[in-house]
């Protein structure tokens, strides 16, 4: 079958009374003429790509521009003093987004799910579960396997580019892969991963691409963060058998409309949102000109820039 319908993927695995991710891994092994086996090594692959990433990251590297750098380690430090207002394993996640995040921006090794700027969200919710509730790797791989399902379904409707839809189709395809992803490991089933895929990408529905500078650092890095949180509450409450009135088809059509009907400076360009503040604007300059400080701009540094009267 194509992957071009969550719905109809759902309803196959009900009609076969086989799981969710096992309609998309068949579907893998039919589109690329491979065998189980093989389809199954390249997922584990790509798993373990996603864990090392995770586990060499130092939070010493810095990004060219200076504007990234270290917030995944503090936010570590953090975790271990013991003192997170939201409990250890949500402060896990928001470490774990940011860590990968920056590791883009910092030019490591890490997986686009789909994309590189929202490459943070599916290790975010997948690595610390997995850790603390020592999963087995195959139930990591059918978790994998549903959200690659997911995106590709996203991909075929809609978008998953920052520059075809805006950030929705970055950050929100990830949120919604992560979502249904937790749901397949909680066993939920395909309905509910649908519920949770609908529920993520609804939350995060016209979510602008506006890159400062043009580089994939502020605030990308950090929208990984709200893509991971909002993955955890939509798979939570679609295992509470709380469900999306849109369908998730819709949903996702939807997703492309809004993105189609984005304006230009939206999508990628680094020409609106935060972009275009003061603080975006010197920093797009300062880049430009080559003088590349290795800390953070502040908003006062930016507006003097600005307002400084040519001499």
């Amino acid at each position: 079958m194509n992957l071009d319908s969550m719905q109809e993927i759902a309803a196959a695995a009900r009609r076969e009374g086989k799981p969710f991710w096992e309609i998309i891994l068949e579907t893998d092994m039919a589109n690329r003429g491979v065998s189980r086996g093989n389809s199954m090594e390249k997922m584990a692959r790509t798993w373990h790509t996603m864990k090392e990433a995770s586990e060499v990251y130092t939070g010493d590297r810095r990004s060219l521009s200076g504007l990234v750098g270290g917030q995944g380690k503090r936010m570590r430090e953090y975790v271990a003093s013991g003192n997170p207002i939201g409990g250890e394993f949500m402060a896990q996640v928001i470490a774990e987004a940011l860590s990968m995040g920056e590791s883009n921006a910092c030019m490591r090794r890490i997986v686009a799910a789909p994309t590189a700027g929202a490459c943070g969200v599916m290790p975010a919710v997948l690595i610390p579960l997995y850790w603390r509730e020592n999963l087995s790797e195959e139930k990591m791989l059918e978790a994998m396997f549903t959200a690659s399902g997911i995106g590709a379904v996203i991909a075929y409707r809609a978008c998953i580019s920052g520059a075809a839809g805006g950030c929705q189709a970055e950050i929100g395809s990830a949120s919604a892969m992560a979502a249904g992803a937790l749901v397949q490991l909680r066993g939920g089933s395909g309905e509910q991963i649908c519920h949770a895929v609908a529920m993520a990408l609804k939350n995060l529905l016209g979510l602008a691409c506006d890159p400062v500078a043009g580089l994939v650092e502020v605030p990308c890095v950090k929208r990984n963060v709200i893509g991971a949180v909002n993955a955890i509450a939509a798979a939570d409450m679609a295992m509470a058998g709380i469900e999306s009135f849109i369908p998730v088809d819709e949903v996702i059509d939807a997703m492309g409309e809004v993105g189609r009907r984005l304006p230009v400076e939206l999508r990628e360009t680094a020409l609106g949102g935060l972009a275009a503040t003061p603080t975006g604007r010197a920093v797009k300059e300062q880049m430009a000109s080559g003088k590349k400080k290795q800390r953070l701009i502040t908003v006062k540094d930016a507006r003097w820039k600005l307002e400084k009267p040519n001499k």
